[in-house]
């Protein structure tokens, strides 16, 4: 068998001819095998889903419980045979549930690597590393251009900043779903216990993490009547809500992006 008459792309999606399947589509189909819970790979309405337990369940969270007609769990390295075709999910190290998808038939095996990444982080599994025949892999930040500092001194430049303005609230940017999570875990591992306060579109993904085994600690949501009172605490919400009249209203902002993971960039208002 030939890469191309296992897995091929359509306007679809990533489309595997001899299971009649689709991987991560960009349009509601019959059956579809899904990488991890961001919206431009998961998406509501298709007929079947498989995917881990908690990407099924963070698909629930965004979409509500009924955004497919079916849904099946697929275990870490439990290969599910649909027809001739064999698919095994192997732990991405992207977000909570991230999965690469080893899709093998006629003595071929292509790994879809959905997102990825191989640095640690406890909250999702890491990274593993998976024998096969061809990788597909997405290289967002591919090039030798990106180079990313060290997690551990952005946020100790975060807590310096707090401590240097300990009358002024401090506002991150980051994606309500893996990335804020992780900023959080990262921030707690750096010794910080004061309660993190976050934006209300955060609050359930916060509480779904925390449910599944990734303490997070004092999670707080930012309510308008104490807005004002948030001086000295850190604030995580949604990049598009930085420059919303939501950040705003906070008491003398620091505002900062968690971008490209990671790169604190401060500055003040």
């Amino acid at each position: 068998m030939r890469p191309h008459e296992l897995l091929t792309p359509t306007p679809s999606g990533l489309y595997c001819p001899p299971a009649d399947v689709y991987i991560d589509p960009v349009r509601p189909v019959a059956r579809a095998l899904i990488t991890h819970g961001h919206a431009d790979h998961a998406r509501a309405g298709h007929g079947a889903v498989l995917a881990t337990r908690e990407t099924l369940g963070i698909m629930a969270v965004r979409y509500g419980a009924v955004f497919t007609q079916q849904q099946q769990v697929a275990a870490w390295g439990e290969r599910v045979r649909i027809g001739e075709v064999g698919f095994t999910f192997h732990p991405a190290g992207h977000v909570l549930g991230s999965a690469q998808i080893a899709v093998d038939a006629g003595g071929l095996r292509i790994v879809a690597s959905g997102d990825y990444k191989r640095a640690a982080d406890r909250t999702c599994a890491t990274f593993e590393p998976v024998r096969c025949d061809v990788f597909i892999t997405e290289a967002t930040f591919g090039l030798p251009v990106f180079r990313h500092p060290d997690t551990a001194g952005e946020v100790a430049k975060l807590l310096d900043s707090l401590a240097l303005f300990p009358e002024r609230c401090h506002v991150i940017g980051a994606y309500a779903l893996g990335k804020a999570q992780r900023l959080v875990a990262l921030i707690r591992d750096a010794g910080y216990d004061r309660p993190i306060h976050v934006h209300g579109a955060m609050e359930k993904l916060m509480g779904f993490y925390e449910a599944h085994g990734v303490p997070l600690g004092d999670i707080r949501k930012v309510v308008a009547a104490e807005r004002k009172t948030l001086a000295g605490e850190i604030v995580i919400c949604p990049p598009s809500a930085v420059q919303d009249l939501w950040a705003r209203q906070l008491p003398d902002p620091v505002t900062a992006f968690a971008s490209g993971w990671m790169r604190i960039r401060a500055r003040a208002r």
